[in-house]
């Protein structure tokens, strides 16, 4: 299952995306944990000090590399160069799992040990100094977005990303990717400001939304939070100690985080699990297409010198039963 935590800067998403993750890796669930955000504190969140989080490759930096593999033997990419962002799979292609090894896994993922269990952790890389100027963040991002393209996740298997803050990620079809995006919002009119964004521009994509009031002191921010955002508001989560603690660098347990957040995080959980029922491979196929034609006719084809719209396979759909390219290396093991 994939899930998006997505909001205004400063509102808690990474915070609550690293709770969810820990919630998660608690249960031993298969995890793979994505830091999508331009500004990479996700690592920090999961317990790593600033060497560690520092020393992840970022994905960005191994794009060529995530091309070559990706492509594989797919006749209609003539070369990894012609690859862009929405490059959705055909026959050929290699397609990722949760639970395998694989170069891509081996080049921009790592470990991290949570509690017992243990998720990967992969960073698109920070935006240095060296990009001001000369780079767009959705150069970067754009790495994640092939990543999911190519996924195939069953049930009781997680992919969580943290994005970008803002409504940044609709500058591509990144935002279709998911079985389920929380937003989290504060209980203030900066807060929900984000949330109307996304209900205005995800309305005809069948992106499922739920809110996450976040910083809830009392009834009146639950009532604030119900009126404007209504039946998405799915949970809220209140002043916790053991965040406090985890922010300071001094995580007690998880075991030890409040009752009423943990319930919260089981509630999470709950939504995300019934989404799998509502899964349609052809429209999450449709969609990537629809995404990449638009991005071929805006700038891909000028770009790469190609027509992109040539790599679409019409008679493939993505989904749990398409195999790996034949002669790949890929196999099957647990990710903890």
């Amino acid at each position: 299952m994939k899930i998006a935590f997505v909001g205004k800067g400063g509102s808690g998403k990474t915070t609550l995306s690293s709770l969810f993750i820990r919630h998660l890796a608690a249960t031993g669930a298969p995890v793979v944990a994505v830091d999508a955000d331009i500004n990479q504190h996700l690592g920090a969140a999961l317990g790593l000090d600033d060497r560690e989080a520092a020393a992840l490759p970022a994905m960005g930096e191994r794009l060529p590399l995530i091309k070559d593999y990706l492509r594989g033997s797919n006749p209609r990419i003539d070369s990894a160069r012609t690859m862009i962002k929405t490059t959705p799979p055909g026959e050929g292609s290699r397609l990722l799992r949760v639970c395998e090894s694989n170069p891509v896994y081996d080049a921009c993922a790592r470990p991290v040990e949570l509690d017992g269990g243990a998720v990967r952790l992969m960073v698109t890389g920070p935006f240095t100094d060296s990009d001001l100027g000369v780079a767009c963040y959705h150069s970067k991002t754009g790495a994640v977005e092939l990543f999911l393209n190519h996924l195939v996740d069953g049930p009781d298997e997680y992919v969580v990303v943290d994005m970008t803050a803002g409504s940044d990620s609709f500058a591509s079809g990144m935002f279709t990717r998911f079985d389920i995006t929380f937003l989290v919002a504060e209980p203030t009119r900066k807060g929900v400001s984000v949330y109307r964004q996304y209900k205005e521009y995800a309305r005809d994509f069948g992106v499922i939304l739920k809110v996450v009031g976040n910083k809830v002191q009392g009834q009146d921010d639950l009532d604030f939070l119900r009126a404007e955002v209504g039946d998405d508001l799915l949970v809220t989560i209140g002043h916790s100690d053991w965040v406090r603690s985890m922010e300071k660098g001094r995580p007690p347990r998880f075991e030890l985080l409040e009752d009423a957040n943990q319930l919260a995080l089981r509630r999470l959980r709950t939504a995300v699990d019934a989404t799998y029922e509502l899964r349609d491979w052809e429209r999450y196929t449709r969609q990537m297409v629809h995404f990449h034609l638009k991005n071929a006719g805006s700038w891909g084809n000028e770009r790469t010198g190609a027509d992109l719209a040539a790599q679409i396979d019409p008679g493939f759909v993505l989904g749990e039963s398409v195999s790996t390219c034949p002669g790949d290396n890929s196999r099957l093991t647990p990710t903890a």
